[in-house]
This record gives structure tokens, sequence and C-alpha cells, in this order.
């Protein structure tokens, strides 16, 4: 297949215009031409996933971040984000993005599904589709059962797969109606307050925003950007598994860049 065609099955599932303004999904190097053989999936396009695409003889890496969200006026090794394009350029490696266009048509139903919320809703419309169908970020509804704060910390480090998460609030606070949003949440914490959460699970949450959320009496569960967002690597690899029968896709080893010690 080429690069093309996988591009255009991508953008089946989660087409570019469903992404926000503000960011950069797409092809962001690469050929559209050219002959893909094997692709490799990550959630960033870091150094040492690059070195991984290479030595694995990918033509292809598919990254849930943008490797390049600023426009550049010159490609060169100086920067971190030239020295990567470059790597990429030099090995023939397309490089693929698809962010907030999958977080509204992937990631949210994930979360959904990963907490079984019942009831769920979309935590914040972004988009009315000319059908009547709107999309958004995140998930809000019931929890399968009444939990506290504490006992809900350690269901969502069960169900995403977590060794730890931090948490706000009063530990043994009733907990019915949860809010989620895979990566960053601080942008949807009045949308969570809006729609009558008792708590919102998410990550990147800043100390000002969690003071402030404390004082409106929301509680807060961060289970890290990468650790709400690492799904997108295993659910994209199956759906290019399925579509594309003569392409191999694999996935890069990657971690989260914190260490809890």
């Amino acid at each position: 297949m080429t690069c093309q065609q996988i591009i255009e099955l991508l953008e089946q599932h989660s087409p570019t215009e469903y992404a926000e303004s503000w960011d950069n999904v797409g092809l962001l190097a690469g050929r559209r031409e050219k002959e893909v053989h094997k692709v490799m999936a990550a959630l960033d396009a870091t150094d040492a996933v690059i070195r991984q695409a290479v030595k694995a003889g990918a033509d292809m890496l598919l990254t849930h971040h943008p490797l390049l969200f600023l426009a550049k006026k010159s490609v060169t090794t100086d920067d971190m984000e030239g020295l990567r394009l470059i790597r990429l350029i030099q090995n023939d490696i397309s490089c693929y993005a698809m962010h907030t266009n999958f977080d509204v048509c992937g990631m949210a139903e994930m979360t959904e599904q990963k907490l079984g919320l019942k009831g769920a809703e979309i935590l914040e419309v972004t988009r009315c589709l000319e059908n009547g169908t709107q999309i958004g970020l995140g998930r809000i509804g019931e929890l399968p059962s009444e939990m506290t704060l504490e006992e809900l910390a350690e269901y969502v480090k069960q169900q995403f797969d977590l060794d730890h998460v931090r948490i706000s609030g009063d530990r043994k606070a009733v907990i019915r109606r949860a809010a989620v949003c895979g990566g960053s949440g601080k942008s949807v914490v009045d949308s969570a307050l809006k729609a009558g959460a008792d708590v919102l699970i998410s990550g990147d949450f800043g100390h000002h925003t969690v003071l402030d959320a404390q004082a409106e009496g929301l509680c807060m569960i961060d289970a890290g950007h990468f650790g709400t967002e690492k799904m997108f690597v295993p659910y994209i690899v199956q759906y290019l598994t399925e579509k594309c029968t003569d392409v191999e896709i694999v996935a890069a080893n990657e971690r989260s860049p914190f260490t809890v010690i």
C-alpha cells in the first residue's frame, strides 16, 4: 500500500477537519506515494521512537501527538524538532499525526468504556456535524457503582493499567458522576463542573487548576497524560492490522517520561 492509501484509511476513522483549530494533524513529513510495508505506531515521535522506527525498517511513523505544532522557518540539527525531522527524512520514513481528531473519534469513547460509564454523554462538544451529530472531548456519566474517591482511584489504576495516580479531594467523598478526558484535562474543568461531575479524571492538572477545582467542590484524579492516552497505540495497531492485511503494523516501545521514586 502507499502512504496515501493508509492516510485515507486513517482519515475515514478520524477526519482531519474534526481537529481543533490550533492543532497540526495529518502528514507532517514524507512522501504520499511511498510504498509502505511497515508502520510503527507511537504516542510521540521522540528520539527513542524514531531510532526504533529506523532500526525496525519502518516506512511510516504514526503518532498521536504531532511532531510539529508551530511553523518552522528552518529545519536544521540546531534544535530537537529539526533533528527529528531530518532523521525521518534521511531514512525515508513518513510521519503522520492524528491528535484531537482522534480524541473526538476514538479516545473519548475508549475512556468511557474503560470506566464503564452509564448514560455517558460528551463532556465538551467541539463540533456539530451537518447531520446533527455532535462530537467532542471526553465523556461524563454515572460510575458502574457508587465509590469513595479512594476506591475510584484504585479502580482507575486498574482500568488504565497504572502504577499510581494523584488525587485531590476528600478520600472518603462519595463519587457517583464522573467526567473523564484523555491527555490534558485543565481545559475541561469548567465543562465538568457545569455537567455536575463529582470528579474529573484526566492528566496534567496544574497547582492553581487543582486549587480552583477544590474551591468548587470538584474532586480530581490525575492519571497522567501518558497514562490516559497510551491506549491510542494498541487501538490504532488493531485498526490498521484489520484494514491493511499486506502491511506490518507494530507498536513502539514507550513509557511515561516521569518516574516515581
